[in-house]
């Protein structure tokens, strides 16, 4: 996710912060400072640190399950209003996605428990319920919020986890896509709701509601494009017109193709055409600054690129894509030869148009229907 850092890696998995959460923190200490002073803006960051571990360990619930299924997590990014675990493919089955979808809440309903029997009497419920109240219990307070965390996330809308169980449960009737259009028109709702509710009581929920229906929107686009791809061949979308470079080329050269193409992306092919690897332009300029302009773009190419053949269909590609978190795929004939390129862009603007004329061809049919 762009404007995130890396700050360690958990398991295999890379925990990343966007750079809204130093804000969050700034904030927190200021709030908190005009209340009590430095001991308790302190306290205060104390205490938003200690709820996103939480909420880091709510992530690993989702993780750990999907990892029981085999999907792999490349990466959790903790935003001001929680966590984004990226898994490097959706899961297959609808029972699947319930598992991992309850497994985070889950751990919560566990952290809440085991403080509620750590501090015993003392945890009353109205110190759970005031978690904005420095003055209040430290335990009792993290117990609160991981119980709001639990009826949170399981508000059934995208991207909260209730929308993927709501999604799971519609799927066991529904095709995978129509599921998801349910889900998503559910949770677009649900944040009209948010921003009207924000807007005479609490202004975090117009953000709030803005945040869910982007990600419901964006939900349903990923599940027409998955749909639409399911159908189509890499043939029929595959960039056939670029410029490959040699491996016997210097990055200077490259630059110069940059320059004179519109291509960020440069296939690397040996003399008989075989595909090697892939110079971005990124590599370019990293390559330039730390080798020269001599350097051999062999010595700067990125060789981790996926091959596919040509006759594969465009889903396969798209699995390819998210599990490398690589820019393009190589397209590659029988012998290994390359004969095309798939890049993001491409994708989204061939899927885009093949989405548009399925639209169009959809309302044509219903009109024709009506004039009968």
């Amino acid at each position: 996710m762009g404007w995130s850092f890396k700050i360690g890696t958990i398991a295999g998995t890379a925990l990343r912060v966007h750079i809204t959460f130093a804000l969050l923190l700034v904030w927190i200490w200021m709030t908190h400072y005009r209340i009590g002073g430095t001991q308790a803006a302190w306290g205060g960051i104390a205490f938003i640190i200690a709820v996103f571990v939480c909420v880091v360990l709510h992530e690993f619930g989702h993780i750990a399950v999907a990892r029981y299924f085999g999907i792999k997590t490349p990466d959790i990014t903790l935003l001001p209003i929680g966590g984004v675990a990226r898994l490097e493919r959706m899961p297959e089955v609808p029972h699947q996605e319930l598992l991992i979808a309850i497994a985070g809440p889950l751990v919560n309903v566990a952290i809440a428990a085991l403080i509620i029997l750590a501090i015993g009497a003392s945890a009353g419920i109205e110190q759970m319920a005031d978690v904005e109240d420095p003055g209040g219990g430290f335990l009792a307070r993290l117990a609160g919020v991981n119980i709001f965390l639990v009826l949170f996330n399981m508000i059934p809308a995208f991207p909260m986890d209730g929308g993927r169980v709501l999604r799971a449960a519609l799927a066991s009737r529904f095709t995978w896509s129509r599921a998801t259009q349910i889900a998503a028109t559910i949770g677009q709702g649900l944040a009209f709701v948010f921003g009207f509710v924000g807007l005479l009581y609490n202004p975090l929920l117009i953000f709030i509601g803005i945040f869910v229906y982007l990600a419901a929107t964006a939900e349903a686009q990923n599940a027409q494009i998955r749909e639409l791809s399911s159908r189509v061949l890499i043939s029929d979308v595959m960039v056939t017109k670029f410029v490959e470079l040699e491996r016997s080329a210097s990055i200077d050269e490259a630059i110069e193709m940059l320059l004179a193409t519109t291509q960020r992306e440069f296939p690397v092919t040996d003399s008989a055409g075989r595909f090697e690897g892939l110079l971005t332009r990124d590599d370019m300029i990293r390559a330039l600054k730390d080798k020269g302009p001599d350097t051999p773009v062999a010595s700067a190419m990125r060789t981790d690129i996926p091959r596919i053949h040509h006759r594969k269909s465009l889903e396969d590609s798209l699995r390819l894509m998210q599990q490398g978190n690589v820019p393009a795929i190589a397209v590659v004939d029988g012998a290994d030869h390359l004969i095309g390129l798939l890049t993001h862009e491409t994708i989204g603007e061939m899927m885009m148009v093949r989405a548009a004329v399925a639209d169009g061809f959809r309302f044509g049919r219903l009109r024709r229907s009506k004039s009968l």
